[in-house]
């Protein structure tokens, strides 16, 4: 349980593909009904991510977080040490943390319960390396161009997807593999996951035609996760090493490091909300 919130403020991106007026609508009566009426609206991208100084100024307690994981990182980024506490609620294509969080239900269940004190929170695990941080996963390795064909999906079509697609496959099957160093087996993508035990690094698996269809279909999915694994290490901390620039993925958004890479857990600098 925790103490009830009394000023919440909302942050969504209402050119995203995934907004829905009808839902924003719904969260504003939640919190409405709850007695606790939104204090302000940060509505990407014509306003700006709050930061900590911000939410401070309004008296805000309570920062809801209706967007998709990778923006949910950068909102939890810029309000670090802000006394309040972050919801992520689901408003984007995956909704991972969310589901992490409160388990797969709609946002208005999420914030009566929330709004009603049934929440607990708390800093959750999370990745550090030199440059970025990851909530919910680092996918490191040549198969993150996936990636890259997944959002041309979405913006652009199947058709146009499946001509970036062969490139993707080629760059998966034979461009330098990743591997954990300690351990003499590279792979095409290791993914890591923050635990309270450690950081858990997976290496995805492609030794067969039934293994890259089942990574295809994970990637264009949107979920890497679904598609054939194997465990290598849980630590605290993970050393990546790869004979080029490792290619990563931290909650979504894409990125580079220079290899090696040093991968460690932490805890984030802001509570977030639980209610699962």
């Amino acid at each position: 349980m925790t103490t009830a919130f009394s000023r919440p403020a909302l942050v969504c991106n209402t050119r995203s593909g995934s907004h829905d007026e009808t839902m924003r609508v719904a969260i504003e009566e939640a919190c409405r009904a709850a007695g606790a009426p939104l204090a302000a609206t940060f509505a990407l991208p014509d306003a700006s991510l709050p930061d900590a100084q911000m939410l401070r100024a309004q008296d805000i307690d309570l920062l809801l977080v209706w967007t998709g994981d990778g923006t949910i990182n950068a909102a939890a980024a810029q309000v670090e040490g802000w006394r309040g506490a972050i919801l992520p609620l689901p408003g984007g294509t995956l909704n991972l943390l969310s589901k992490q969080l409160h388990g797969d239900r709609p946002a208005p269940d999420i914030l009566i319960d929330a709004l009603g004190g049934k929440g607990r929170r708390r800093p959750i695990p999370i990745i550090r390396s030199a440059t970025k941080q990851a909530f919910i996963t680092v996918v490191a390795g040549p198969a993150t161009r996936w990636a890259t064909v997944r959002e041309t999906m979405r913006q652009d079509g199947v058709i146009e997807a499946s001509r970036a697609a062969p490139d993707a496959l080629d760059t998966m099957l034979n461009a330098p593999g990743v591997g954990v160093v300690g351990h003499t087996k590279t792979y095409p993508a290791v993914i890591l996951t923050p635990t309270e035990k450690g950081i858990a690094a997976d290496g995805i698996l492609t030794e067969g035609t039934g293994d890259v269809l089942r990574h295809g279909l994970a990637w264009l999915g949107g979920d890497f996760r679904d598609g054939p694994s194997e465990p290598i290490a849980t630590a605290e901390t993970i050393l990546l090493e790869s004979a080029a620039p490792i290619s990563l993925e931290y909650d979504g958004e894409l990125s580079e490091i220079p290899s090696p890479a040093r991968f460690a857990l932490g805890m984030s600098a802001v509570d977030f909300l639980t209610t699962a």
